[in-house]
């Protein structure tokens, strides 16, 4: 069994910190396994997952103090185990692409929810369209559907849904 460690870090953006972040990791002889790494707005923003032995990463946990200090951020620590995977579920993939208002992501988390879909991975960003300059948002899910939810009801369901909202959405099998 893997020991496993989730690392949230964020502070004031500015280079160097996935070096120093990633050195320390590597100084306390663990691996970082999985990672999300972003700018938001002026802040820099990480989540990590760390796998090592037990006693290795207790000393990334008393670490955690003198690290927030040297980096000028705040982290969070927790324990976590190995998430058991069963064959309940088809992996799919969600795109989606409006322009920005409130509630986007909200309505289409509430949609899967409702439905006793996990949303996986939600990624989001803002832009301005090429030619008007017009605000739009764009969405990606990774989901687990349940093996036993009817894929062309679902897709149905999801793209009068979109339709209603004003929403251009795409649902698909994540192939590999």
């Amino acid at each position: 069994m893997t020991n496993q460690l989730v690392i949230a870090a964020l502070g004031e953006d500015r280079p160097g910190l996935v070096e120093k972040l990633s050195r320390w990791v590597l100084d306390s002889d663990c691996n970082i396994a999985d990672s999300r790494m972003m700018v938001m707005g002026g802040e820099f923003a990480v989540l990590l997952l760390v796998t090592g032995n037990w006693n290795k990463l207790a000393r990334l946990e008393n670490q955690l103090e003198q690290v927030q200090d040297q980096l000028g951020m705040t982290l969070n620590i927790r324990r976590t185990e190995e998430k058991e995977r069963h064959g309940g579920f088809l992996p799919y993939g969600v795109d989606v692409v409006a322009l920005d208002h409130p509630g986007i992501v909200h309505n289409l988390a509430n949609f899967f929810s409702r439905r006793n879909i996990n949303i996986q991975d939600l990624s989001t960003s803002s832009y301005a369209a090429a030619h008007t300059g017009t605000e739009m948002f764009s969405v990606h899910l990774s989901l687990d559907v349940p093996t036993d939810t009817h894929i062309a009801t679902l897709r149905d369901e999801f793209l009068d849904f979109c339709d209603r909202l004003n929403l251009d959405a795409v649902i698909e099998p994540i192939k590999g």
